[in-house]
């Protein structure tokens, strides 16, 4: 390289380079430039004229968006109902529960003629303070003391019926209270005219007494097996 005389004048004396940029730098400049004038085309292409749009096109998309909504709505009303009918079945389901009166008890002296005299209903015989429940929904029509039953309770049920339970030693309900199929009632005894403890049960309707045997295993209970269908069926599903 040659070198500069002192005598030549200086070309580039007041004059201020400006720099270089970076290679990556400039190559990323440019690349962002041509893609976003791109971009600009590319969206102008796509977009036309709102002039220019087919009215038949427009009047397809509101169909298309009407039909929708309706089609969300038809699914939402569809839902609600069927989550009133699932509530209704399991509302139903629960007023038609029948139950046995207690656990762990020894049938003895069923329905029917017994020294003499008709046995209207059916005894159990458990420990004195056993519990004893409503075997099914209704209303205590009667809690005190009544004869030769001792200590009893009545329970009117929706369809009426009756059940008596007779010969407790205490009494967990009063008059005019409402029970459901399961709530307590008392306590089994060997009040009123009793040989020895034990829950005497019965079934009258229209005040005729009747065989609880079968009636309750027409209702799911098998009081003699004491068998409930009504948990059956719930622990099979």
């Amino acid at each position: 390289m040659r070198q500069r005389l002192s005598s030549e004048p200086d070309r580039y004396r007041g004059r201020r380079r400006v720099p270089t940029p970076p290679r990556s730098r400039y190559a990323a400049v440019v690349t962002t430039a041509f893609v976003g004038a791109g971009m600009v085309a590319l969206g102008a292409a796509a977009l036309p004229d709102a002039k220019s749009v087919d009215p038949a096109v427009l009047d397809d998309l509101r169909q298309a968006s009407v039909a929708s909504q309706d089609a969300t709505l038809r699914a939402d009303s569809a839902d609600r109902a069927s989550r009133a009918d699932r509530s209704e079945t399991k509302a139903s389901t629960e007023q038609d529960v029948w139950l046995l009166p207690l656990q762990g008890y020894d049938f003895d002296s069923a329905y029917g003629m017994r020294w003499g005299k008709l046995h209207t209903g059916v005894d159990l015989v458990a420990p004195e303070g056993t519990p004893y429940v409503a075997i099914h929904d209704g209303t205590v029509t009667k809690a005190g003391w009544f004869g030769g039953y001792g200590y009893t309770v009545i329970v009117k049920h929706a369809d009426g019926s009756e059940a008596i339970y007779g010969h407790s030693s205490a009494l967990t309900v009063q008059e005019g209270q409402q029970v459901k199929a399961g709530d307590q009632l008392g306590l089994v005894g060997a009040t009123g005219h009793a040989y020895g403890s034990h829950l005497h049960l019965e079934i009258h309707v229209k005040g005729e007494p009747k065989d609880p045997v079968p009636w309750l295993q027409e209702r799911g209970v098998d009081i003699k097996m004491q068998v409930e269908a009504f948990y059956t069926e719930v622990a099979a599903s």
